[in-house]
C-alpha cells in the first residue's frame, strides 16, 4: 500500500471527481484503509459542503455527509494534492459534528 495520509486528495480509477482522505493517520496505519469524502465542483458552500484550495491549487467542495471507506489495496488510488491543515480542521469538525449528541 502506498503511504496515504489524512488530508490527501486522491483520484480513484473509475470516478471523475477527486476524494479527500478524512481518516486519522493512526486509523490508516492500523487497518490499511481510510475514509474519504467526495470533492465536487460548482457546489454551493454550506455547513457540510466545505470549499477548499489544495497546496498545488486543486479547488473544489468537500461533501462531508458522503463518507465512504476505501481499501487502497482493492481500488487503484493515486495522490494528486493535499489540503492545508487549517482547512482539514474545518472539514474534520463538520464530519465530527454529524455524530455528536443533541
Amino acid at each position: 500500500m502506498k503511504d496515504f495520509s489524512q488530508g490527501d486528495l486522491i483520484k480513484l480509477d473509475g470516478y471523475k471527481n477527486l476524494f479527500l482522505i478524512i481518516s486519522k493517520n493512526a486509523f490508516i496505519k492500523a487497518v490499511h484503509m481510510f475514509h474519504v469524502c467526495p470533492v465536487l465542483q460548482g457546489i454551493e458552500a454550506g455547513p457540510l459542503h466545505i470549499p477548499f484550495t489544495g497546496v498545488n491549487g486543486t479547488a473544489g467542495t468537500v461533501i462531508c455527509e458522503q463518507i465512504k471507506l476505501i481499501d487502497p489495496n482493492v481500488r487503484n488510488c493515486s495522490r494528486v494534492d493535499r489540503i492545508l491543515y487549517g482547512e482539514l480542521i474545518n472539514i474534520s469538525d463538520a464530519v465530527q459534528g454529524m455524530f455528536e449528541y443533541d
